[in-house]
């Protein structure tokens, strides 16, 4: 099921999004969900490095799946 959504871009940007649109007989929509599709996995290392770096910096702690089971009591 698709939503439909509004967004201001930049109409240089605009204008490059028609121009491949065009160039690939393909919709604005089109195009734009295959580019942010694309960028999850950007995102996906972006957020990957940022929960490394804190852990690092002891932002956050990592327990270890044993410790899990024995705080909550389950024995294996």
């Amino acid at each position: 099921m698709k939503k439909a959504i509004n967004i201001r871009i930049d109409e240089s940007l605009l204008s490059d999004l028609d121009s491949y649109a065009k160039e690939l007989d393909r919709t604005r929509t089109y195009i734009i969900e295959k580019a942010v599709s694309s960028y999850f996995h950007t995102l996906d290392e972006i957020i990957s490095d940022k929960r490394i770096d804190d852990i690092k910096s002891g932002k956050n702690e990592v327990y270890s799946l044993e410790n899990v089971f024995k705080e909550a009591g389950i024995n294996v």
